[in-house]
């Protein structure tokens, strides 16, 4: 469900008023971030494509349409820098580095016990997810991590529903084996 917000922020995008980008780099700038960490399992690269994004929202601000979902098009964009830089990288690369584990932990008022075993899980299931084929860990991402719904998703990834449909079952399934062969006595949930 679209913002209703957004309608106001984005005429004010398209009039050119910085406060408006403001607002709406404050606003999906962790998401977004977060989004392409996982998907590049790199941070300098995810670092520069995080950039690209926000640089492509000034340059089409002016032309954006008036009723444009501005999360859904900020993923769209970072998604597709992400596949155009993929086409062009060295594959070899692109798995060196290990993405960050733990992105939100319980409160630190919490007992420890929690925190850590909390910290643990979180962390088994980004290794099990950043072992996934990047199709699967981007359609994961969007819709476990970001709360896309599946129409929203499979118009950020230029397919129909039911290809998305599938594609996330797919992807729920090889993830479910990814936990299991990290640790094939805890239950999923």
């Amino acid at each position: 469900m679209r913002d209703p917000t957004e309608g106001p922020l984005v005429a004010a995008l398209r009039r050119g008023e910085p406060a408006a980008f403001e607002v709406v780099y404050g606003r999906y700038r962790a998401r977004v971030y977060a989004f392409l960490r996982r998907l590049c399992r790199r941070g300098d690269v995810a670092d520069d494509l995080f950039q690209e994004t926000w640089l492509r929202l000034a340059r089409h601000a002016p032309r954006l349409r008036s009723d444009t979902d501005l999360r859904a098009w900020l993923f769209t964009v970072a998604r597709n820098l992400w596949v155009s830089h993929r086409r062009w990288a060295d594959p070899r690369a692109l798995g060196q580095v290990a993405m960050a584990a733990v992105d939100e932990l319980p409160s630190p008022e919490g007992p420890a016990d929690d925190r850590v075993e909390a910290a643990l899980r979180v962390a088994r299931v980004e290794r099990a997810l950043a072992s996934l084929p990047g199709g699967s860990r981007e359609v994961l991402l969007l819709v476990g991590v970001e709360g896309f719904g599946q129409d929203e998703a499979a118009a950020i990834l230029g397919v129909s529903h039911e290809a998305l449909r599938q594609r996330l079952g797919r992807a729920r399934r090889q993830l479910a084996s990814a936990l299991e062969r990290n640790d094939p006595t805890e239950a999923i949930a």
